[in-house]
C-alpha cells in the first residue's frame, strides 16, 4: 500500500505548471506502476501502439525492483521534478 507521501507527490506531479519531458514522464510512470502493481506481467502492446510500447518498456526495464524501493525512488524523483518545474 503506497504511503501518504507517495500519494501526495503523485498528486503534486499531476499539477505541475510545466510538463516534464518524455523521458522524465516515462520514468515517473514506470516507478508509479512498479510501486502500485509490482513487476510488469502484461502483454507487450502491438506494433502500432508506440506510446504504449514506450510505457510498457520503461516499466519492464525496472522489473525486479521491490515496490518499497520503487516508491522511495518515485518520491525522490518527483521531489526533483517539483523543484525543477514548479513556478
Amino acid at each position: 500500500m503506497p504511503s501518504a507521501e507517495f500519494t501526495a507527490k503523485a498528486e503534486a506531479v499531476q499539477n505541475l505548471t510545466t510538463r516534464p519531458d518524455d523521458g522524465e514522464l516515462l520514468k515517473l510512470y514506470a516507478l508509479y506502476k512498479q510501486t502500485t502493481v509490482g513487476d510488469n506481467t502484461t502483454a507487450k502492446p502491438g506494433i502500432f501502439d508506440l506510446k504504449g510500447k514506450y510505457k510498457w518498456q520503461a516499466w519492464k526495464d525496472i522489473e525486479g525492483t521491490s515496490q518499497e524501493d520503487a516508491e522511495q525512488q518515485y518520491i525522490e524523483f518527483a521531489t526533483e521534478l517539483i523543484a525543477k518545474y514548479s513556478s
